[in-house]
């Protein structure tokens, strides 16, 4: 393996744990910044689909973890590999209070699983995309919960 297992990224909202909780294990919420979601059965072991309507690709993500409101975590389909391959990357978010908001960290790992070249890409394309979900999440949060 050359290239990095791990993403991860912490940022500070303003709001309490329970919108930012919200935001993140809704249907309501998660279309609202991350991708379309028409339906979520939050506990462990079930499925949804999450639908990315620029890329024109839906997700499918099963829950790993469901502990209100600090923990929420799910496996989905390595981005350069075909969905019914077995190799999955574990996300997580972490949810800690902090000063009236709320310190959110999101983790994702299991990259290595994949070839080099298509670890090193579906590792490329999760950093930008994290990158850009985050500030659509601020944004959303922001609107919704001011």
């Amino acid at each position: 393996m050359n290239f990095p297992d791990r993403i991860e990224r912490t940022i500070e909202l303003p709001q309490g744990p329970e919108q930012v909780w919200a935001a993140l294990t809704t249907a309501e919420g998660l279309s609202g910044w991350f991708g379309t979601v028409t339906d979520i059965d939050l506990r462990p072991g079930a499925d949804f689909d999450l639908r990315f309507e620029q890329e024109e690709h839906t997700a499918h993500l099963r829950i790993a973890a469901v502990e209100p409101p600090r923990r929420f975590a799910y496996t989905w389909a390595l981005i350069t590999l075909p969905q019914d391959d077995p190799r999955r990357t574990h996300v997580e978010f972490l949810l800690e209070p902090n000063q009236g908001g709320t310190r959110l960290t999101v983790t994702e790992t299991g990259f290595a699983q994949a070839p080099d070249d298509l670890g090193i890409e579906a590792h490329r394309m999760n950093t930008g995309g994290w990158a850009g979900c985050l500030d659509k999440l601020v944004a959303y949060l922001n609107v919704v919960h001011v």
